[in-house]
């Protein structure tokens, strides 16, 4: 295993420049996952790491040694796409063997590694079938352990789980941080799915329009976003807005007054944000002591099992939506028309 060490990266094709002066350093071991819309440059970066595309500018390192512009198959890396990509007529064990047996691996070598391999998937039983024996997650799996089974610097995942469904999903991503972390693999997973970047990574990348908004540990993202973008791409996030009026003041556009909550302030904030799980909703004024208080209406009401969304609606017209844990089975509902006092803490607020 290697850390790998992504210095001023770009991506030109023509005038359009698809990935815009990428720094970044992923410690020995790590596990980043790189995080955005679709287009916003994750998969040519990670393309750029594995030599499957030639960078147009900057440089790759693994560990102490340039890969910049070394064919994929000198670079040691483990690849796993969204397509499998198994050989339909070969057998679980042989898919995994393949890529030792290209590389002249002794027999009994290439036997005791894929034993090893597919033990670590937890495939051992299986190695006799074919891939359309398999479910999807099966087969997953199988992909996991040809790309591990070479004992490769670093493991690069390509939007590995998109093709299952949401269960199945869940339970390859809990094996697979299982297996990353056994391993000790450097590993970088690309995903547009902010729930498995939040559950699996170490620390996060989350990119747009080809360039690096953000890079941290999950609850760093999520609690602490540096950008506007993050705040709204990560979880869902209630926006007014407006423009500082004094120390610890923001005055919204609808005209409602809040405090900052912080003394660490943009000085040309524009823009107050809400994650809806610091809202409340009371049926009575006043809201408890030092928290910021709207009137509003109830618009929708959307159960989700472990919690409810309301989508309340400001007598100024703004939306706004909180998540109320489901957790007080005989409690009073809220329907669409009651009226409520939407409040959070002063110190809830982030500001961009």
């Amino acid at each position: 295993m290697s850390s790998i060490l992504i210095r001023d990266l770009v991506k030109r094709h023509g005038a359009q420049v698809t990935v815009d002066r990428v720094s970044l350093e992923i410690g020995q071991g790590e596990f980043v996952a790189f995080l955005g819309p679709s287009g916003c440059g994750k998969t040519t970066t990670l393309r750029m790491i594995a030599g499957l595309t030639e960078a147009s500018a900057g440089s790759i390192h693994f560990g102490t040694r340039e890969v910049t512009n070394l064919p994929p198959y000198l670079r040691d890396a483990g690849l796993v796409f969204q397509g499998y990509a198994l050989f339909p007529h070969m057998s679980v064990a042989e898919n995994v063997a393949f890529g030792l047996q290209m590389r002249k691996v002794d027999r009994a070598e290439v036997r005791r590694r894929v034993d090893e391999a597919l033990s670590l998937v937890k495939l051992a039983h299986l190695a006799g079938r074919l891939p359309k024996e398999l479910s999807g997650g099966q087969q997953q799996r199988v992909a996991l352990a040809r790309a591990i089974v070479y004992k490769p610097e670093v493991l690069l995942l390509d939007e590995p789980l998109s093709a299952l469904d949401a269960k199945l999903r869940t339970e390859v991503r809990t094996e697979l941080r299982r297996l990353q972390s056994a391993l000790g693999l450097t590993t970088i997973f690309v995903t547009h799915d902010q729930d498995e970047a939040l559950s699996v990574a170490d620390r996060i990348v989350v990119m747009s329009a080809g360039r690096v908004e953000q890079v941290g540990t999950p609850r760093e993202i999520y609690q602490r976003p540096a950008t506007r973008f993050v705040a709204e791409f990560i979880g869902l996030t209630n926006l007014f807005p407006g423009g500082l009026e004094g120390p610890g003041r923001f005055r919204c556009e609808s005209g409602e007054c809040f405090s900052t909550g912080s003394t660490d302030v943009p000085p040309n904030a524009s823009v107050l944000a809400i994650r809806p799980e610091h809202v409340s909703l009371l049926r009575d004024d006043p809201a408890p002591g030092g928290a910021c208080a709207l009137a509003a209406t109830v618009e929708d009401v959307i159960y989700r099992g472990a919690l409810t969304e309301f989508v309340v609606r400001t007598a100024s017209g703004a939306k706004l939506a909180a998540h109320l844990q489901n957790t007080d089975l005989g409690r009073d509902e809220l329907r669409p028309g009651d009226r409520v006092i939407a409040s959070w803490p002063a110190d809830a607020p982030m500001l961009f």
